[in-house]
């Protein structure tokens, strides 16, 4: 079981990004599926989730700005970022659990800045 994210970089602030996550042997209809991202000096933070490919739930500082989705047929979760702002500057990483089972990726770097 393997979680690979891509996507991150640098960004202006008000600009857009997408992040990709690859999933190998975790079939993304079937787990909850989140991202989180650790801000620097900051502790790890919940951003968004998936569950089962239709219901969603975002942090409320990112509602309205992020969008979480997922890729039956690819076996890939995203996360379109618009609107970006300084403080979204952290590693985010992708998320896969269903019951004991937890699964995490190794990050990717978004940095928002001038």
């Amino acid at each position: 079981e393997q979680l690979v994210e891509s996507g991150g970089g640098l960004v202006q602030p008000g600009g857009s990004l997408r992040l990709s996550c690859a999933a190998s042997g975790i079939p993304v209809s079937e787990y909850s599926m989140a991202w989180f991202r650790r801000a620097p000096g900051k502790q790890r933070e919940w951003v968004a989730t998936i569950a089962r490919g239709l219901y969603t739930n975002y942090l409320p500082s990112v509602e309205g700005r992020f969008t979480i989705s997922s890729d039956s047929t690819k076996n890939t979760v995203s996360l379109q970022m618009n609107s970006l702002r300084p403080e979204d500057t952290a590693v985010y990483y992708c998320n896969a659990w269903q019951g004991r089972e937890s699964y995490w990726g190794q990050g990717t770097q978004v940095t928002v800045s001038t």
